[in-house]
């Protein structure tokens, strides 16, 4: 299993929260900006950011949670419904979780919350909702159907492996035994599904392009440098793939600086992100270069957000993400989801010649508080111990998510643009 970035804050010894350390800096701007400002120039300021993906609109007459797939294929085409922008129900009519624990194999140790521990299992019952439709429900068949002989493809960092994960657990209950198996060939794993020759894959590459930390299992947070440049150590091993899924953030948010080198060995710093706008536009010319928009689909997924400090959305209060049991209600936008990086990747997309579709997951992800791993997790690879577990302020996983869970959700919006977006732009 690929470790996770370790911690060394002073507060937030967990998976990964070292890798956050420069969020609280970049957040503190960000306040002191907001707080500058009027009520109503902010709220346009946020309206910005949460409406960003109307580059990708839904449109969805259908509200009765049926399959009409007309309805769906001219929903992606006309665009009056965003499914980014919606509210978390509980409905009885159409349960929730979509699988469990025990019912899926391939989940790793790290994301089993109620297995580690956690007493509550309400975050998974919870079903996104857009505003004016619905999602089309999840079918394990028509998706495999429509990957036969093709290969799908999610890479990032622990993140992205995780929607990964959540995403063969959605599948593979349709498989027999006997058709289905999982392999590591690191930095790859695959999942096949052998009756549809079809393959589902996560790549490790946390900056997306090369950098010291891109060794599949020996990584760390600490001493990062990224060539912002190169890509091609990685690219080679996309190349062909039907449909990339691409997702990189969290390991860049470790301080507002990054060593990095362009063109020369010659390391220096970089403003985090400048050097994130020119990794992209690294992978932008990959894109651009290579891929063939007759015969292969990409996606962007936005940011994954974190929930690291309780006094944002219940004020006065000290604590993070654990022991929480229910989403927030209000408009929410966390310190710790950027601004200039969602603003980088919506502007490096609009740029490119090819298509790549931008998932907005940040703000439906933003609500949910609850998702987190918490203490109910591993850290450096074995679980948190019962002293551990007693100082959440300290040891809590407020990066990931517990699956069944909110990554669910990511690859449900993905199944829509999968079987009802246009063939190609």
């Amino acid at each position: 299993m690929t470790t996770s970035p370790a911690s060394g804050h002073h507060r937030f010894q967990t998976l990964v929260p070292l890798a956050l350390a420069a969020i609280l800096l970049l957040g503190a701007s960000r306040l002191k900006i907001e707080s500058s400002c009027s009520k109503t120039s902010c709220k346009h300021v946020l309206q910005r950011v949460f409406s960003f993906t109307a580059m990708h609109k839904t449109k969805i007459r259908n509200d009765d949670g049926g399959d009409d797939e007309h309805i769906y294929h001219d929903a992606l085409r006309n665009g009056s419904c965003n499914v980014f922008e919606g509210a978390w129900v509980l409905d009885e009519s159409n349960p929730r979780p979509l699988y469990t624990e025990e019912s899926c194999p391939y989940l790793t140790t790290q994301v089993t919350c109620l297995s580690n521990g956690r007493p509550d299992s309400l975050y998974q019952k919870w079903r996104w909702k857009p505003h004016a439709c619905q999602l089309p429900r999840f079918d394990a068949l028509k998706l495999l159907e429509s990957l036969r002989n093709k290969r799908l493809m999610f890479i990032g960092d622990s993140l992205q492996r995780t929607q990964w994960e959540s995403m063969v657990c959605l599948v593979e209950s349709a498989i027999p035994d006997s058709k289905k198996s999982m392999t590591k060939i690191p930095p790859r794993r695959i999942f096949m599904a052998e009756e549809y020759n079809a393959s589902i894959e996560f790549y490790w590459a946390p900056f997306l392009v090369e950098s010291n930390a891109d060794h599949a299992t020996k990584h760390h947070v600490q001493k990062r440098q990224v060539k912002l440049d190169s890509i091609s150590k990685h690219s080679k091993n996309w190349e062909g793939v039907d449909v990339l899924v691409f997702e990189s953030y969290v390991w860049w948010m470790n301080k507002p600086l990054i060593n990095a080198t362009i063109g020369s060995l010659e390391m220096k710093e970089y403003n985090v992100t400048t050097a994130y706008r020119l990794a992209l536009q690294t992978l932008g010319k990959w894109l651009d270069s290579t891929m063939n928009p007759l015969t292969q689909k990409a996606f962007f997924m936005s940011l994954s957000p974190t929930h690291i400090w309780s006094w944002e959305w219940n004020s006065g209060s000290n604590g993070n993400c654990f022991n929480e049991a229910t989403p927030i209600q209000a408009p929410y936008w966390g310190i710790g989801s950027s601004h200039q990086i969602m603003d980088a990747v919506r502007d490096t997309l609009q740029d490119l010649k090819v298509n790549v579709t931008l998932l907005n997951i940040t703000q439906l992800s933003e609500y949910r508080k609850d998702g987190h791993t918490s203490v109910y997790t591993e850290r450096q690879g074995k679980l948190l111990t019962f002293e551990q577990r007693s100082q959440p302020e300290i040891y809590a996983d407020c990066v990931h998510w517990c699956l069944p869970g909110v990554p669910d959700t990511w690859n449900e919006i993905l199944y829509m643009y999968l079987l009802y977006g246009p063939s190609r732009h």
